[in-house]
Parts: structure tokens; sequence; C-alpha cells
């Protein structure tokens, strides 16, 4: 492994570490179950602190790149982990064995026993289905793409709801069995929600790394234009980039549906920023004329089975 840092590049330590990995992995200058130095090793041969390399590798173990298991160390993931097993399939498989030893102890084939579990997996996602939730962001573009990201995960029907309109009418979370947001706004959330009596779960987000790389590359003075739907939106991109140490760029934005508010955005930036929901307006204006940078936080789905397996409420675990 030949990983390099380069300390005036104007990009975090870390994310170097990161990006680099990555890299390696892409170009198969890694393998999937291969075991990784560990943090004091890795930090030592760069030169670099050990809370730096640990702060990549966490990022990279929430992405699923890497995966560690205690006393054994920190690896490669993907579909080959011969070198080590997930402690949870292995149990899950455990389950599975007994219970199909069972069934067939009991008469059953195995074709049978595939059926009934195909059977109640379906009875499963649709009682899921049935579990209404809402998705409480401060701006409608990712209150919409992480509610649609996390019924993904969970298979809830969850409707995106708007911060702003929430305080106007609480009506909003009438019928939701439960209420999703970001842990930043998790407290004004609960007094808004206060005396419904509607399970709150707070998850946590993760920002947007490879825009954040993209951005760092450029050499000062550039000009970046940035096109999203709400001021919030530009608001959180700009508290990503000052905690990624991009506090002082050259930065534009437009909210505006005007046609002529985001051309005149597009013709004075270099380098163009999009929210999710505006890329495909952006590139049908410009084609190829300049890069366009797609900046999209996801939720960091870790957080989100955790918040699932440790609620134990009743609309969320319902009897198959």
């Amino acid at each position: 492994m030949e990983l390099r840092l380069a300390r005036r590049r104007g990009v975090p330590l870390y994310l170097q570490i990161k990006e680099q990995i990555v890299s390696e992995i892409k170009n198969q200058g890694f393998t999937p179950g291969q075991k990784m130095p560990t943090e004091r090793e890795l930090a030592k041969k760069l030169g670099t602190s050990r809370n730096t390399v640990s702060s990549a590798y966490r990022l990279l173990e929430d992405e699923g790149v890497l995966v560690s298991y205690q006393g054994k160390g920190t690896f490669i993931a993907g579909e080959d982990r011969a070198i080590v097993d997930s402690p949870a399939t292995g149990k899950i498989l455990a389950m599975i064995d007994e219970v199909l030893d069972y069934a067939m102890g009991n008469g059953l084939s195995t074709d049978d026993f595939s059926t009934m579990v195909a059977d109640r997996i379906r009875v499963k996602e649709e009682l899921l289905q049935k579990v209404k939730a809402v998705f409480v962001e401060c701006n409608i573009e990712q209150a919409r793409i992480f509610a649609k990201e996390l019924g993904g995960v969970t298979h809830y029907t969850i409707e995106p709801v708007v911060l702003k309109d929430l305080r106007e009418d609480q009506s909003l979370l009438t019928g939701a069995e439960l209420i999703f947001t970001t842990f930043t706004h998790l407290d004004e959330v609960r007094r808004l929600a206060s005396g419904l009596n509607i399970p709150i779960a707070g998850v946590a987000v993760k920002p947007c790394l490879e825009g954040i790389v993209r951005i760092a590359r450029y050499s000062q003075g550039t000009r970046f234009g940035v096109v999203c739907r709400s001021r919030e939106f530009y608001d959180k991109f700009r508290r990503n980039l000052d905690t990624a140490g991009l506090e002082n760029l050259e930065l534009s934005y437009t909210a505006s549906e005007e046609s002529g508010d985001v051309r005149q955005v597009l013709d004075e930036a270099d380098v163009i920023i999009t929210s999710p929901g505006r890329c495909s307006e952006v590139k049908e204006i410009l084609g190829e004329a300049k890069e366009v940078i797609v900046f999209n936080t996801t939720l960091d789905i870790g957080s989100v089975r955790a918040v699932l397996s440790d609620n134990g409420d009743a609309s969320i675990n319902r009897e198959v």
C-alpha cells in the first residue's frame, strides 16, 4: 500500500487517506478481505496522528468500505469475506439452519420451507409498508431524499415534511406512527410534537465527502456557483465546507426558479455546485461547458438501523 499525504493541498488529511484507500480499491491495489494496517501502524508510516487515521477508517466503515472485528482487525469489505465472517451473519445462518432442521424433521421439504419463508417475507413487507412515518428536515429537497432513502431501508411509507411548515401546522403529523428527523433538528421536533405521543427518532447524516474533496482541489480564487432550491440547503452546504476547513471560498448562489437568475450564477462561476434536485436542470443548460458537482448528503444507515433495533414500539415491530 502506497499512500501519500500532501499537507499543502488544502484537503483535510483524514479525507486524503480515505480518498486514497478508495482509489486503491478501485485500482485493485486492495482486494476484498485484505487486512488493513492498524491505526497506529498507518499513522506512523504517514507521519500523522492516530486520530487522523481513525477518522478516515471510521468514515470508510460507515460507508461499508471497511469492516472491523474486535480482536481481529480491520479488513477491506467485499463479496469475498473468507478471511473473516460477520458475527451477525454467522448468527443468522445458525438460526436458519436450526429452523430448517426443525422443519425437515417435521416432514417439510426444502421447497415447502422456501415457499413458507418467501410468504412470510411478503407478509412482513406488506405490514411494514402500512407503517406511516414522516421525515422532518429543514429543506424540501433533503426531506424528499432522506424519506426515500429511509423508506428503502425500513419499507415504511414515509412522507417528507419541511420544518418551517411544521412550525406553522402540527397537523402535518396527523396519522404518523413514527417521526424521523436529523439530530440537528431533534430537540425542536420533539417540542413541536409534544403531547402527540408519537415516537421520535434522530438519525445521523453523512456529509458529501466526494464533493468536498473535489471542491478542495481547486485553487484559491476559483469562483463557485451554487444552485439549489432553498436557503436552508445552502446554509447546510456552507456548514459542511466550514467543518472541512474550506470556509474562504468565493461563492455565489441562487434558489430561484427564474431562468435569468440561474443563468447569471452559471455564467459568473467557474465551477457549479448543485443540490440533487437541480442537477438535471443545470446540466441541460450547461452541457459540458463547466464542471458540475452534485452535493448530495446521505443518511448514515448505521444510525438508522441502530434506532430501529433500539425502538420497541408496536408501530415499528408489528406482529406478522
